[in-house]
């Protein structure tokens, strides 16, 4: 039996079902921004993917920490 996905990547299978598309992608879209603060990169994929903040945010969390 496999464990529950905890934390901010719980977070991907309904990213991936709300805007149609895989992490991967999201993932890439960030590296755009890299240079951005954490914040900033949430409200940049707010403003221009018009996502919602708490999965802006979960994204942003694993791709700082994947990313460092």
């Amino acid at each position: 039996m496999s464990e529950k996905v905890q934390g901010p990547k719980s977070y991907f299978p309904s990213i991936e079902k709300k805007y149609g598309k895989p992490i991967t992608f999201w993932m890439k879209e960030l590296r755009k921004v890299k240079e951005l603060k954490h914040l900033e990169q949430v409200n940049w994929l707010k403003k221009e993917h018009e996502m919602g903040h708490g999965h802006a945010n979960a994204l942003v969390a694993v791709f700082r920490a994947e990313n460092s």
